[in-house]
């Protein structure tokens, strides 16, 4: 999951898993210019809405690394919205193997806390989750 760079290792990346709903996202660090590749597309493309971006970029710009590191990412499942939250996580958990003493920032800022919430499941004999058939009463 997560691959920690010490002197021994001299290893060029670290890994990190992100996930919401049912969006898994694969991050893959490296030292650079910032440029962050979503699935092949710069993540400016790949998310439109600038409120994703922000939080996509967040875990940089809260250990102060915005230009320091490329991340390349593999994100798959869910929605757009489920997808920039599962990078943001998988940044900020490729970004403890880079140096642990970005836990306490990351943490405060609740980066690092898997959300859990899900889809609830649609029940047998109802149209949805909570949603019921119309009542007739004749």
């Amino acid at each position: 999951m997560v691959e920690i760079i010490t002197p021994e290792t001299k290893s060029s990346h670290s890994l990190g898993t992100g996930r919401r709903k049912t969006a898994v996202a694969r991050v893959r660090l490296t030292s650079g210019s910032g440029r962050i590749l979503v699935n092949g597309r710069p993540f400016e493309s790949y998310f439109p809405v600038e409120a994703m971006r922000v939080a996509v970029s967040q875990p940089f710009s809260v250990t102060g690394t915005i230009e320091k590191f490329d991340a390349q990412v593999t994100v798959s499942g869910g929605g757009l919205q489920g997808q920039a939250a599962a990078v943001r996580h998988g940044l900020a958990r490729a970004l403890l193997g880079v140096d642990a003493n970005f836990r306490p920032l990351l943490k405060s800022e609740g980066l690092l806390t898997r959300d859990p919430r899900m889809r609830e499941r649609k029940k047998y004999g109802q149209p949805g989750a909570r949603k019921r058939f119309q009542y007739s009463k004749r």
